[in-house]
């Protein structure tokens, strides 16, 4: 299980804005490179965004659904991308002085990912999610007044 934590200059609700828009899945989550559709219902319970993985012209459809949901703490995603496997995706979210601080957790869960030796996809998944959590930075503290 890899686990990221980032300090962001804005509040919990400010995070939580970016991830309930799903049409900014995207824009701060690494190697999603599309949006084909986001259920209306998103981020309820089982809604799901439907995003594409990779660079065209090798692109791969999939779907990320949401499994948990208690804005502005916490957010529980289950990541799908196959043909690699799917993923079990925890934004946990604290309050501090001068903001927030955000963790995020990552575990693979289904697919031949899991094939790979726990220290190197940890590793992996740890400085791909460095990039994301600055992504999600950059858009949530945009946000700030």
């Amino acid at each position: 299980m890899a686990v990221n934590y980032r300090a962001f200059d804005c509040t919990a609700e400010q995070v939580f804005a970016v991830l309930s828009n799903g049409w900014l899945y995207p824009t701060w989550v690494v190697g999603a490179s599309r949006m084909r559709n986001v259920d209306a219902s998103w981020p309820a319970v089982g809604s799901q965004v439907h995003h594409s993985v990779g660079v065209w012209p090798a692109l791969l459809d999939d779907t990320t659904s949401v499994l948990e949901w208690h804005s502005p703490r916490h957010a529980m995603l289950k990541a799908r991308g196959w043909p690699i496997g799917e993923a079990h995706v925890s934004i946990d979210i604290q309050d501090t002085e001068n903001g927030c601080l955000v963790r995020l957790t990552e575990d693979v869960v289904a697919g031949p990912a899991r094939l790979i030796p726990t220290p190197l996809s940890d590793l992996a998944i740890a400085y791909r999610n460095t990039e994301t959590l600055h992504r999600l930075a950059y858009l949530a503290e945009g946000h700030a007044d």
